[in-house]
């Protein structure tokens, strides 16, 4: 797996594909291959004709594991999106991310405009302008010597997750603490290019998608029928609405 130098730090990326580039930002305590590969994303996106960029974002999967909380602020997560295009070459490309990820590609859309063609957020609506819920309890989840130590639900769900994808928990718990970066909605304002936002109707973690893509000048919103926060990642109501979108506003050729 291919690794780059950003802000100091080793980051891993997989290229998948060729085609218009699609960088893939993946969610917290997840990784590019679980994200985006396993889920049939890539795959998706690869037949549509374009290629797929999985960025594994500090901390997290192959990229170097860090243990000081003041390093995982979403600009700085935005910065390593922003640094991979130019470690490739790429004068624009459109993003695509999930939940945390899609909190970053936010940021990149806002400190990089000019490499931004367009972007999806998943998992992510009206609380995106909102410091994540229950992450202290998170947090603790992850700190706790074992999994039958946790009782709180979301706690016990994210650290099942963090522990079927073999994470670093203490890098995670670090992530976590530093991550909760607020965007204001005056900010949201300032993105000028086509968003969609796609978030499950039972998803109480991401919110109302209508809300955040009301925010955005070209803000769209789909919502991803009977399905939370973790079953909404692979679904194909998910994956036609975004070829459908990508189809239209960052077409092929």
């Amino acid at each position: 797996m291919p690794v780059f130098e950003s802000e100091g730090f080793d980051i891993a990326y997989e290229v998948y594909g060729e085609g218009p580039p699609i960088v893939a930002v993946h969610g917290f305590g997840s990784n590019g291959q679980v994200n985006w590969v396993a889920t049939g994303w890539v795959e998706t996106l690869n037949q549509a004709g374009y290629q797929v960029i999985a960025i594994d974002n500090r901390g997290h999967g192959k990229s170097e594991k860090i243990y000081d909380p003041s390093v995982y602020g979403a600009q700085d997560m935005a910065r390593d999106v922003a640094n991979l295009i130019d470690h490739l070459g790429h004068e624009k490309v459109a993003l695509i991310g999930y939940s945390m990820g899609a909190r970053i590609s936010a940021f990149v859309c806002l400190q990089s405009p000019e490499k931004v063609a367009c972007a999806i957020f998943g998992g992510l609506g009206a609380n995106m302008v909102r410091p994540m819920l229950d992450s202290d309890e998170i947090i603790a989840a992850l700190e706790a010597p074992a999994l039958s130590q946790v009782t709180h639900p979301t706690g016990r769900q994210f650290r099942i997750f963090a522990e079927h994808t073999k994470s670093d928990l203490k890098a995670l718990a670090a992530c976590m603490a530093g991550s909760r970066t607020r965007i204001a909605e005056e900010d949201l304002k300032k993105i000028s290019v086509p968003v969609l936002v796609a978030v499950g109707s039972e998803d109480e973690t991401g919110g109302n998608p209508q809300v955040l893509a009301d925010l955005i000048e070209k803000g769209e919103a789909l919502v991803i029928e009977r399905r939370d926060h973790m079953r909404a990642t692979g679904d194909p109501q998910f994956k036609r609405g975004a070829v459908d979108f990508l189809s239209r506003v960052y077409p092929v050729g």
